[in-house]
This record gives structure tokens, C-alpha cells and sequence, in this order.
């Protein structure tokens, strides 16, 4: 089988020639254009997500040799999310390739995080299944990158340390408000504000409601930790 150009140029972006092309085009087929004669991408999904756990633990232990377990599961958990995932999977746009059906498409479904998500996953176990675990570790130690040294800022649960900071000096908790959503629905954008009861604010944009609130979150408590 020989593949398209498109995802000959998918497999020089993630560094990896399949043996078996028919692995890599299972791994980009959405459940919503499968067929008897065309596998879609769920049972590498499934897979692929437990490779992606085994390669980030590791790399987690072997990153801080005196990291309890208290610390390193939200490591593990920023690393592994469903939005982690799908900004990886933007940046080696995996979108371009995946094989929609219709109804997927009209709605979007090349930039959801959910569906782009799920495709990453199942890129990995087609990588594993092709050429073994040491190359699907390298694979995801290579896509990552930066993320795995960087892991502790992301680790850290934005909307829940500003609370904790608010709390210990007496406020209420944060008051968070949609100032706007804009965009078809598909691909929403949201508008949020956080205020303090010092009238300390900060707004963030995402496409998300909370992705927008942990942004404001996060710009508000740095600027409050700077201030002090």
C-alpha cells in the first residue's frame, strides 16, 4: 500500500516511515467514516493511550529522581490531558490528515480537541505497533519536547491556587465572568474576566470556557505573586 502525499508528509513531520502504511491510515480514520473495509482509529486510541502513560511516567520519574507521588500525578495529569494532547497534534497538524465523515467536517471536527486528541493517541500506537516500544518513546519524548522539563508550571491548577491565595488573606473566592462568546459553534471563543474582592482583574481568551478561566486564573494570581 502506498500512502497519499499528505500523509507522506504527516509521517517526515513526526519522524517516523511505516513499515505497514495501512497502520498509519487506521490511525487517522475518524469512528464517523469507518466501515467493514475501513478499521477507524478507536482500538489504537485505546492503546495508544496506555503507551502514552508508560512513556510519560517514566520520563516523569527519570525528569526528578526525588519526586513523590503527590507530585508527579499532576505532572502526569498536565501531560497527558485531552488538551495537551491536541496542542501537540496541532502543531505536527494531524487535522490535515484525518479521514472525516461529513457531518465531522461540517462541524469542525479537524480542529476539535476531542477528535484531535484521540488521533494523536492513535498515531502513537500505530508507531508502537510498527517498529516497538522504543520507538514510540522516542516519538513522544520528540513531539513533547519542552513540555516534559516545563510540566510543573502546567501542572499547577490555576483557578485553585488563586482561591488558596485569596483565602489566605481573607477574600472571597474569585468571581469569574463570561463577558463574550463569539464565533460559529464549532469553534467558539470565550471571553472571561476574574475578579478579586480588591477589584483586582484580569480577562483571557480561549475556546473554552475553562481554558478562558484558568488563563484569566493564571495572568491574575502572576500578577498578584509579583505585586507582593
Amino acid at each position: 500500500m502506498k500512502l497519499s502525499a499528505d500523509l507522506q508528509a504527516f509521517e517526515g513531520r513526526i519522524g517516523h516511515r511505516f513499515r505497514n502504511p495501512e497502520l498509519l491510515v487506521q490511525a487517522v480514520t475518524h469512528a464517523s467514516l469507518s466501515s467493514p473495509t475501513r478499521p477507524d482509529n478507536q482500538r489504537l486510541e485505546f492503546l495508544g493511550d496506555r503507551v502514552l502513560g508508560l512513556v510519560m511516567s517514566e520520563a516523569l520519574l527519570s525528569a526528578d529522581s526525588t519526586a513523590s507521588e503527590g507530585q508527579l500525578a499532576p505532572r502526569f495529569n498536565a501531560l497527558v490531558r485531552k488538551e495537551t494532547c491536541a496542542d501537540v497534534a496541532r502543531e505536527i497538524k494531524l487535522g490535515d490528515v484525518l479521514k472525516l465523515g461529513r457531518s465531522e467536517m461540517m462541524s469542525g471536527g479537524r480542529r476539535k480537541d476531542a477528535l484531535l486528541g484521540d488521533g494523536l493517541e492513535a498515531v502513537i500506537a500505530a508507531v508502537y505497533v510498527d517498529a516497538g516500544f522504543e520507538a514510540a518513546q522516542k516519538l513522544v519524548k520528540r513531539l513533547w519536547n519542552t513540555r516534559i522539563s516545563q510540566v510543573e508550571d502546567d501542572a499547577r491548577d490555576a483557578k485553585t491556587a488563586l482561591q488558596e491565595w485569596a483565602q489566605a488573606r481573607g477574600m472571597v473566592p474569585p468571581r469569574y465572568i463570561e463577558q463574550d462568546r463569539k464565533g460559529p459553534d464549532h469553534q467558539p471563543v470565550f471571553t472571561v474576566e476574574v475578579r478579586l474582592d480588591n477589584d483586582a482583574s484580569e480577562t483571557a481568551e480561549a475556546g473554552t470556557k475553562r481554558a478562558a478561566e484558568q488563563a484569566a486564573a493564571r495572568a491574575l494570581l502572576t500578577r498578584m505573586e509579583q505585586d507582593q
